[in-house]
């Protein structure tokens, strides 16, 4: 993807937490940045500091931590979507887990740097502090939804609710990964897909 394509991508996109007028964005463009991840190489991994804030505009994501030598996925990103270790990138302190390519990905990212000279900026600061609250809300209401999920929900649940989100993150993630998300081995995610399957016949 051409990067003019990605930045038009991204200024779309973000039209829903906030929308530059034409002197605004051609303020706002040198401070924004293009980066290619390739697949399985990493945004962010444990004990860096997160110093970019991504928007997806092409591939995917996933989150994960190691426990006893297991990868415990938690989460992922696709695209048109925010990827970040969102606390360390506010707090410039160390992250805990990885942030991974699944596939080739292209994204356009704002760095922690940046992100200050255009909050202190006077064309900027206000649209941005905006954009940022308005982040960081989507950033809770996504950990809210995860953590009622896991406790309201069965894994069957958990799964249907994956099918209906109108992605096709169940064809292009590996099964185990999936299994992870949903809190479950990959031996029951077989058996709930067949039930499901079996329904439906």
């Amino acid at each position: 993807m051409e990067t003019t394509a990605a930045l038009n991508i991204f200024r779309e996109q973000i039209k829903k937490y906030v929308e530059f007028n034409e002197a605004e964005w051609i303020v706002l463009i040198p401070h924004l940045d293009f980066r290619k991840i390739k697949k399985k190489k990493y945004f962010i991994e444990p004990g860096a500091v997160c110093k970019e804030f991504g928007f997806i505009a092409s591939g995917s994501v996933r989150y994960y931590h190691i426990k006893d030598g297991e990868e415990i996925t938690g989460y992922f990103s696709f695209e048109h979507e925010f990827v970040s270790s969102y606390k360390s990138y506010l707090t410039q302190q160390p992250c805990y887990g990885y942030i991974q390519a699944l596939e080739d990905t292209e994204l356009i990212t704002i760095s922690h740097t940046n992100m200050q000279l255009m909050l202190n900026n006077p064309m900027l600061a206000y649209k941005m502090e905006r954009f940022g609250r308005l982040v960081g809300e989507y950033y809770l209401i996504c950990y809210e939804d995860r953590m009622t999920s896991f406790i309201t929900k069965t894994p069957e649940e958990r799964y249907l609710d994956l099918l209906s989100t109108g992605k096709d993150i169940l064809q292009r993630m590996p099964q185990h990964y999936i299994a992870h998300f949903l809190g479950i081995t990959p031996v029951s995610l077989s058996r709930i897909r067949r039930r499901i399957l079996e329904t439906v016949k």
